[in-house]
């Protein structure tokens, strides 16, 4: 077997020239993919702070001419070096995919900018696939070696950075629905017509990942030039919106990017600050949103089901706010508006990525506001539906199965499950020792990494702000609750804690160990599920509602907690690990969970 070969040079005419006089028939006539970077780095101000080094990964068929035209670009002459990846056994199809791979690779590394498009990462199938894919490990150890890369392969798949990354090859369905987005908001925006616009779909879709991609791709078109031609291999879906009057149209745009939770907020905000054309300001509050100094041409609103409506805030200064903004907005503070409001009335076009089955607190967005916004997309023909399960590997009928598992009613009515269905080589098991869950959770994570325990809100945060003691006490079992609200499944001590609904939300694991708390037990008189309200200690999951004069019943109650786990169950790629706290709840959900 041949092994590839990596050449590199000094990225200028002379080098070039010389090389292309070597006879190797390889830079003018064979697939190649290449690498261009700049090792400029740069002391700035006080802090000495080190400029980030810009990289550039392209493949084709005649590297030679395609240098002379990089050489063309402002942008990318100012690169400096070239590497070239040759082997006598690539084709067409193998350099698509190895150009893909590295550029995902690289933007979850972080140590370069990437210059590149994110409308040319394709994952295709093609002949021997998997042969090639132990080859591109070898090409990425070497470029390791070499300083390309500074982490290993698990560290950056691991990475918020990889995962919340603007380069991601799509899922049919999220293609679809990006060129319909993209295709409706250019038509809205000639006819200057408003628009509303929904995505939506189940935990794991990737509608973050839509999000984000979708805010790349604009800002890609609107900075697109003519030489930006050369990055287009004529196979991407959205290579029609990069003309000159989509990018006139996008000129202008005022475009916010609205999170409601601090920490997925925080992640993509370290995201957007490696990404060319985006910028951590765009990501914003609702907060943020109505006490602007200005309106928005598009916001999109990410995890919409987790905007507010008039209840009592974590702070009596965003009570204030929300009085303040309501009356700024709509001439009187109205109770009866919300957050969705501000945001429709801050802005000409939004777009919405919802799921109104993770809505897991009384001030989220009441879901009947929630289930009108889709019947209105799908009306004007702007609902756009993610299908398929990108998180979980155990097939789309997972998420269905958790949720009837829960008892949590469903469009369908389908009826709860009998037994456990065949999830493939997904690990989902019951545990009866909380100590021995946490065991294999530890094992996981040496093995593969990213594995954490997480829990309903059924013990009292007795440590917040960092006091000495435990939270979770269980038998001999005792842990402490999270010790961070931003990015914690990355923090150092996070596999030594038990992360809260707030703090997972939006986030991937690879083994997620989930404590169901005694918040929830099992009626063996009714047969049902039921809510333990005074064993569920999230005080804003739970208080009544005094401005809108509402007080949650049981019933209530019990449909957000049912919501919590649903959301806590889905958060494992590879595994879910479950304890139940109820020993007649562990013995109602044992059939439904695979044992050890």
């Amino acid at each position: 077997m041949t092994s590839s070969e990596i050449i590199r040079l000094p990225f200028d005419r002379a080098e070039l020239a010389v090389w292309s006089r070597s006879g190797d028939k390889r830079v003018s006539n064979w697939p190649v993919v290449y690498i261009l970077d700049d090792d400029t780095q740069t002391a700035v101000g006080k802090k000495k702070r080190e400029q980030r080094r810009k990289i550039y990964v392209g493949e084709s068929l005649n590297v030679a001419a395609r240098m002379r035209q990089h050489l063309a670009s402002i942008e990318r002459s100012r690169l400096t070096n070239l590497r070239v990846i040759i082997d006598d056994t690539f084709n067409k199809s193998v350099c698509l995919h190895l150009e893909s791979y590295l550029i995902e690779l690289l933007s979850g590394d972080g140590a370069f900018e990437v210059l590149n498009r994110n409308d040319g990462i394709v994952d295709a199938d093609y002949y021997n696939r998997a042969f090639y894919q132990d080859r591109f490990d070898e090409i990425f150890h070497q470029l390791k070696m070499a300083g390309v890369f500074t982490r290993t392969i698990p560290e950056i798949i691991n990475s918020d950075l990889f995962k919340l990354s603007p380069f991601k090859s799509l899922t049919d369905d999220q293609a679809f629905a990006v060129e319909g987005v993209v295709k409706s908001l250019f038509d809205d925006l000639r006819s200057n017509d408003r628009s509303t616009t929904v995505i939506q779909g189940d935990p794991g879709t990737g509608k973050t990942v839509v999000a984000i991609y979708l805010l790349k791709l604009l800002a890609d078109i609107r900075s697109s030039t003519d030489l930006d031609a050369l990055d287009d291999d004529g196979d991407s879906l959205f290579s029609e919106f990069f003309t000159d009057e989509h990018r006139m149209l996008l000129r202008d745009l005022r475009i916010g990017f609205v999170i409601p939770q601090q920490s997925l907020r925080k992640s993509v905000q370290k995201v957007f600050r490696k990404t060319p054309g985006l910028d951590p300001t765009m990501v914003m509050t609702a907060f943020e949103v109505g006490e602007s100094e200005h309106d928005f041409d598009l916001l999109i609103v990410d995890e919409t089901h987790r905007l507010n409506q008039r209840a009592n805030q974590p702070a009596a200064t965003l009570n204030a706010k929300f009085r303040d903004i309501t009356t700024k907005l709509f001439g009187q503070d109205d109770t009866s508006k919300t957050q969705l409001d501000w945001i429709k009335a801050r802005s000409t076009h939004q777009i919405f990525l919802v799921d109104p089955a993770q809505s897991v607190k009384p001030a989220d967005i009441p879901i009947e506001l929630l289930q009108q916004l889709v019947a209105d997309a799908k009306a004007a023909d702007h609902h756009h539906p993610l299908l398929s399960q990108m998180r979980v590997r155990a097939g789309s009928d997972y998420v269905g199965h958790v949720r009837r598992m829960l008892g949590v009613a469903t469009e369908s009515g389908a009826q709860p499950p009998a037994s456990v269905p065949d999830f493939g080589d997904y690990d989902f098991r019951m545990f009866d020792d909380v100590s021995a869950m946490r065991a294999e959770i530890v094992h996981r994570d040496r093995e593969v990494g990213l594995s954490r325990l997480v829990a309903g809100y059924a013990w009292e945060w007795k440590t917040k702000g960092n006091k000495p003691g435990h939270d979770i006490e269980i038998g001999d079992f005792r842990m402490r609750w999270n010790s961070t609200q931003t990015d914690w499944t990355a923090s150092p001590g996070s596999l030594g804690e038990v992360g809260s609904i707030h703090t997972v939300q939006g986030y991937d694991l690879n083994y997620a160990g989930v404590i169901i708390g005694p918040d929830l037990l099992f009626d063996t008189t009714t047969g049902r599920i039921v809510v333990d309200r005074a064993s569920y200690f999230d005080k804003k999951g739970k208080e009544a509602n005094k401005a809108l004069g509402r007080v949650y019943s049981d019933d209530d109650l019990l449909w957000y907690i049912q919501n919590v786990y649903a959301v806590l169950l889905t958060r494992g790629i590879r595994g879910t690990y479950i304890y139940v706290h109820d020993p007649a709840l562990r013995e109602h959900l044992r059939p439904l969970v695979s044992l050890p």
